[in-house]
């Protein structure tokens, strides 16, 4: 299996502060990772620097996907090479609705206009998916939404983008036994349909039960701590990180 994304000895700094520190990591093509750590470890910011945030600045090491170095290319720019992230937060934005937000970023991505009706198909058969009313296509996007129908809206995205890769933010985060079996049935699609490779962020088992994970990194103070198949993410739940965290020093 082909490499597609691989992160080298990368560090990162944001106002002056140094919060990453040699990471190197790779991650094949359909392949899932799970990206661990305690609060504070750097995984969001690892995330967030592969995909091209400016609130953090490289100062050290590269990142390069598909082969092609991209750690001086803007976020818009990785966007259209397939790289896609999931916020843990999902941010409301008045005036714009979900469907015109999910249609400009698709016409961005790919670089074509979309007919209408052909868009409205794609988003519905998305929408079926999840089991999202169709009435939230037309909300402005996330305004009102509770937070399992913005986690609900962010995996949507994900089926109409259809990225290479997607970095999942803890996006089973907050979310009951319910909503994650619906965000996990999404994530199984986008698998199935387009053969995309997954990180995932996640503290807990909820979203990795009904996935097939490769490998598993820990992350402590900024630097990969541990690393190990499928198995060591639901170990590290069991058991805690401190062990496998000075296991690996």
């Amino acid at each position: 299996m082909s490499q597609l994304l691989y992160v080298q000895d990368l560090t990162v700094s944001a106002e002056d502060k140094e919060l990453l520190h040699g990471i190197t990591l790779s991650v094949g093509e359909g392949e899932t990772h799970v990206l661990m750590g305690q609060n504070g470890a750097g995984k969001s910011t690892l995330g967030c620097t592969i995909m091209g945030s400016p609130e953090y600045a490289v100062t050290g090491g590269k990142i390069f996907f598909g082969g092609e170095d991209i750690t001086e290319l803007s976020a818009d720019k990785r966007a259209k090479l397939g790289l896609f992230l999931s916020f843990q937060n999902p941010v409301e934005i008045p005036g714009i609705t979900l469907s015109e937000f999910l249609r400009g970023a698709l016409e961005q991505v790919s670089g074509k206009r979309m007919k209408l009706w052909d868009f409205k198909k794609k988003l519905k058969a998305a929408m079926q998916v999840l089991d999202m009313d169709e009435s939230y296509a037309d909300r402005d996007l996330n305004v009102g939404f509770s937070g399992g129908e913005k986690k609900k809206a962010e995996i949507l995205q994900l089926l109409i983008l259809q990225p290479k890769l997607a970095i999942l933010d803890e996006t089973d985060s907050g979310l009951d036994v319910d909503a994650v079996k619906v965000v996990s049935k999404g994530i199984e699609e986008y698998r199935r349909s387009v053969g995309g490779s997954l990180i995932i962020i996640t503290h807990n088992d909820k979203i990795l039960s009904s996935l097939s994970v490769d490998k598993t990194h820990i992350l402590a103070d900024g630097r990969v701590a541990r690393e190990g198949d499928g198995q060591l993410a639901f170990d590290v739940l069991q058991n805690g990180f401190e062990k496998y965290i000075s296991e690996g020093k």
